[in-house]
C-alpha cells in the first residue's frame, strides 16, 4: 500500500536503515526521495551505534527490512547473518543486510558500484594503482579494480596485518605509505575527510602526490568534496566522487529491499535530490 501524503507513517510501513560511525543525509534522502516517487509504503533512517551486535538483533527482532552497513563495521556483522551472498561472501565484507521473515542475507554492492564508475568513467586500467585502506570498503574496491583489469597495484594500509592480507589475495603490492611512489590512479577507501570525523580536514596523501595522480576517486560521499577532491580537481586530475558511489551502490540495496527499480531519470533526480543539502 502506498502512502497517500508524504511522511504519513502508519503501522504497516516498512523500515530500513542505515548503521555508520558518522550517519548523514545523503542516503537517506536518496532513498525517501525513491520511496514517494514510486509510492511505495517504506521509509528510511540513518542510526549509528554504540553496540553493533544489539543493533543486528534489533534489526532482525523488529523486522526491519534492510539495514545499510558503512564503516566501521563491513567486516564485524559477518558473524550476525544468517547467509552471506557471493558478492559479499567473496570478498568477506557487507555493506547490506536484507531481512526476510527474521533470517538475514548479507550482501555487497560497493563492489557493483566501483567496477560500474571504472568502466563507464573510461579509466585506463593499465595505470599504476593505488588503494588507500585495508577495511572493508577497501576490500570491495580492491577487489573491483582487479576484476576490472587492474595489475600494477599497491595496498596502502598502516597496518601491515590486514594490509599484506588484502593485497596478497589480488596479486597487489603493499606499503604502509607511498613513500617516493607516485601512482597514476588513487582510490581512497578511509575515512579520512569524511564529515564529522576526526580528519575531516586532512587528506589521505601529501599534495605532490595528488599533484602527481591522473585519477582520483573517494569513496567518501559526505561532503562531495572532501579535501582529497578539491586538491585533486586543482590539479586538474579526473576526479571520481563518493556521492557517485553511493548512490550506485544504493540503488542496488533499494532493489534488494523493494523489488523494484527505478528508472535512470528517477535515480538522477533521487541522486541529485540527495546532493542538495
Amino acid at each position: 500500500m502506498s502512502r497517500t501524503i508524504a511522511g504519513d507513517l502508519t503501522k504497516d510501513t516498512t523500515l530500513c536503515l542505515s548503521l555508520s560511525g558518522r550517519p548523514g543525509n545523503t542516503g537517506t534522502r536518496f532513498h525517501n526521495f525513491l520511496y514517494d516517487e514510486l509510492g511505495l509504503d517504506y521509509v528510511y533512517k540513518a542510526f549509528t551505534t554504540t553496540d553493533i551486535r544489539a543493533a543486528i538483533a534489533g534489526v532482525r527482532g523488529l523486522g526491519i527490512r534492510g539495514a545499510a552497513i558503512s564503516m566501521p563495521w563491513k567486516e564485524d556483522v559477518i558473524e550476525l547473518v544468517d547467509e552471506m551472498d557471493p558478492s559479499a561472501q567473496a570478498i568477506e565484507s557487507v555493506n547490506t543486510i536484507v531481512n526476510t521473515d527474521g533470517h538475514l542475507v548479507a550482501y555487497n554492492t560497493d563492489y557493483t558500484a566501483i567496477a560500474t564508475l571504472v568502466r563507464e568513467s573510461g579509466v585506463d586500467t593499465g595505470s599504476t594503482l593505488a588503494v588507500l585502506g585495508s577495511g572493508g570498503m577497501a576490500k570491495a574496491t580492491v577487489a573491483a579494480l582487479r576484476d576490472s583489469g587492474f595489475e600494477q597495484g599497491t595496498v596502502v594500509a598502516r597496518n601491515e596485518t590486514t594490509g599484506r592480507a588484502l593485497a596478497q589475495r589480488y596479486g597487489f603490492g603493499w606499503l604502509p605509505d607511498l613513500g617516493t611512489e607516485r601512482p597514476q590512479v588513487i582510490v581512497n577507501a578511509t575515512p579520512v575527510g569524511m564529515a564529522g570525523g576526526p580528519g575531516a580536514d586532512s587528506m589521505p596523501v601529501d599534495q605532490d602526490v595528488v599533484e602527481a595522480a591522473e585519477v582520483v576517486l573517494d569513496v567518501v560521499a559526505q561532503p562531495v568534496r572532501t579535501p582529497l577532491v578539491v586538491a585533486a580537481e586543482a590539479a586538474g586530475a579526473q576526479v571520481i566522487t563518493g556521492d557517485r558511489v553511493m548512490s550506485l551502490q544504493a540503488l542496488e540495496q533499494f532493489v534488494l529491499y523493494t523489488g523494484v527499480r527505478p528508472s535512470p531519470e528517477q535515480v538522477a533526480r533521487a541522486t541529485a535530490y540527495s546532493r542538495a543539502q
